[in-house]
């Protein structure tokens, strides 16, 4: 029997992916904000699409800071932690 992969709603696009496909961003208890490319820390997880063009069109828009109710300053290094796991991706692996 085929498992069922488990879908994400990203939260950028508003589209379901599988959610191997995104990273998710974490928000725990003490209002700390980061990226968690495990998946499995503790918190309120949000996910993102790993699509460059979508993020920097986020950013420029302030997505994240609307839909997770933090402030630009606090969410610059979040955003390049995406674009830098991004990159990290598309480097193929030896």
């Amino acid at each position: 029997m085929k498992r069922k992969t488990p879908l994400r709603k990203c939260i950028l696009t508003n589209e379901m992916h599988p959610k191997k496909e995104l990273l998710r961003i974490v928000v725990n208890k003490e209002r700390e904000i980061f990226v968690d490319p495990t998946g499995k820390k503790n918190g309120r997880g949000s996910y993102v699409v790993k699509n460059l063009e979508k993020v920097n069109k986020a950013r420029e828009n302030a997505v994240l800071e609307s839909k997770l109710g933090f402030d630009r300053e606090t969410l610059e290094p979040v955003y390049d932690e995406i674009i830098r796991l991004i990159y990290r991706e598309a480097i193929p692996k030896r």
